[in-house]
């Protein structure tokens, strides 16, 4: 089974802040959702979790799985480059998006199938190809090897992995709303990985 989840929260989450791949630390508050997420889970088996090289989804990854390590059933975290979040250019930082529309990414977030990278940002197609590569590379041989596979990451990137699973269509992409440390779990019966167009 493929299980995706979210990580904590963090102060520029509270502060409306768009953080991208600006390294963020949780908050207290996040801390605390992830080590409550650890002991709502933990009946979830996990064999293997793979994490965002980013603070916030390491730091709820070990809290995650901090219990189960101390009950010496350690589910070994593996970060991967490609499970970073969206690089959001010269634009990360910035606050209250959505109520923004001279701001590029403001369409990102409200008409995602006609959102166009710029000023630094990452393509919807780099952010699928990525993850794309993640999933058949890594993700898939390790569910056919009967693994239960967990993904700690973040808002866009997790999506990005769910629309290629569930073959959501881009212009769908914002319909899957991912809180902080929700658990999604991806039935895998039908697994295929592809690559969504507009």
């Amino acid at each position: 089974m493929l299980y995706v989840i979210r990580h904590g929260k963090t102060d520029w989450n509270a502060m409306y802040k768009l953080q991208g791949r600006t390294d963020i630390p949780l908050n207290e508050e996040g801390r605390k959702m992830a080590r409550d997420a650890g002991e709502h889970y933990k009946n979830i088996n996990f064999d293997v979790c793979y994490c965002s090289p980013l603070i916030r989804a390491q730091e709820t990854a070990k809290l995650l799985l901090e219990n189960r390590a101390k009950e010496g059933k350690a589910v070994p975290i593996i970060t991967d480059n490609r499970l970073a979040e969206m690089c959001f250019g010269k634009y990360e930082g910035t606050r209250n998006v959505f109520e923004k529309p001279d701001c590029p990414i403001y369409k990102f977030f409200k008409d995602p199938e006609n959102y166009v990278a710029q000023d630094g940002a990452e393509s919807f197609e780099e952010l699928f190809a990525r993850t794309g590569q993640f999933l058949k590379e890594v993700v898939v041989p390790d569910l056919k090897n009967g693994k239960d596979v967990l993904i700690v990451g973040h808002g866009a990137m997790n999506n990005s992995i769910i629309s290629q699973v569930r073959n959501i269509p881009r212009k769908d992409f914002w319909t899957i709303a991912i809180p902080n440390c929700e658990l999604i779990i991806l039935p895998t019966i039908h697994f295929k990985v592809f690559q969504p167009g507009t």
